[in-house]
């Protein structure tokens, strides 16, 4: 068995911030990843098109040069878009914001989601003045609780109808990355 049948090696993983030219790599992960990603990503559907990532793409770069949210390509040692992370729902007057991740499924259960939490933690504080960053989850997206915790964020509580998913209000779980003094 080679070591590409075991999936990507989560040290060769990287962020990059998303480019207008990643619209077909992540059409194709997205599509891929549907069975997974529908149920806790609200932007997602069974018909998930090339033109839906094409816009949001270019919504992403506009606001990355502006410094309004920073989203991130994650792949892997040849390029290989594995999936994304960003910081976004930014509340400067308190200096915090949300970091969101998804990976897709050819690349889950590898450790690529932790590599690329821990990699734009590591940005987050080196290139904003943030001193919080908070990761919000479904209480029953277990395995995106799993990588929170082993990205190094602390369990805060449980969230009451935090957040909305299909149109039903479902309770999170709230975690934190903060600062190091």
């Amino acid at each position: 068995m080679t070591t590409e049948a075991l999936g990507p090696r989560p040290e060769a993983c990287l962020i990059r911030p998303c480019n207008a030219d990643d619209a077909s790599a992540m059409y194709e992960a997205v599509r891929e990843s549907l069975v997974e990603l529908i149920p806790w990503m609200p932007w997602c559907h069974p018909e998930y098109s090339l033109q839906e990532a094409r816009s949001w793409l270019r919504a992403q770069v506009q606001a990355f040069n502006e410094r309004k949210w920073y989203e991130f390509a994650i792949v892997d040692g040849g390029g290989r878009y594995l999936g994304q992370c960003g910081l976004n729902q930014f509340d400067e007057l308190n200096r915090r914001c949300n970091l969101g991740y998804w990976v897709r499924t050819s690349a889950a259960g590898c450790g690529v989601a932790t590599r690329a939490v821990c990699l734009l933690r590591e940005w987050a504080f080196a290139h904003t003045s943030l001193v919080r960053v908070e990761v919000v989850v479904a209480v029953g997206n277990v395995a995106s609780q799993r990588v929170s915790e082993r990205a190094g964020a602390a369990r805060e509580g449980l969230l009451r109808h935090r957040l909305v998913l299909r149109g039903v209000p479902v309770d999170a779980v709230m975690f934190s990355l903060v600062r190091p003094t």
